[in-house]
């Protein structure tokens, strides 16, 4: 089967931002294990063309992107030599890409986050607008 790729469809630069605010809590939870706390970026309130973004299908994207900032590293993430024998994937502050419907969706102190296991991190980004989930290698 052919995929198309949607050349109209949103790009990540026009509705995620740029540079997420720090995360302010009084207090990061504690994440045992191998999990990996992350936090997906926050959606514009609208697009560059100009198009406003409802509240209901912000929250669907923010937890759909596929693009977070690491927030805590549990104690045992990456320590699987096995696994990771060239040592960590991320630390805390990086941008990371995960697999999309992965991990258990949270919310603590009002702000979203995502737990994952350290081997569903798929790889680190400098910046999640450098992303176009739209390009389709498949022919």
């Amino acid at each position: 089967m052919r995929h198309v790729p949607l050349s109209n469809a949103i790009k990540n630069d026009e509705w995620i931002d740029a540079v997420d605010p720090e995360v302010s809590l009084d207090e990061l939870p504690e994440i045992p294990g191998y999990h990996v706390l992350v936090r997906p970026f926050s959606v514009k309130e609208k697009t560059k063309s100009g198009i406003y973004i409802p509240d209901s299908i912000k929250d669907d994207i923010a937890y759909l992107t596929t693009v977070a900032q690491v927030i805590v590293v549990g104690d045992l993430a990456y320590e699987d030599i096995d696994k990771f024998p060239k040592g960590p994937w991320c630390e805390e502050g990086d941008f990371v890409c995960y697999g999309k419907h992965t991990g258990t969706k949270l919310f603590y102190q009002g702000q979203r986050f995502i737990l994952l296991f350290d081997d569903q991190i798929i790889m680190k980004v400098s910046s999640p607008t450098h992303l176009d989930p739209t390009f389709n290698l498949s022919h």
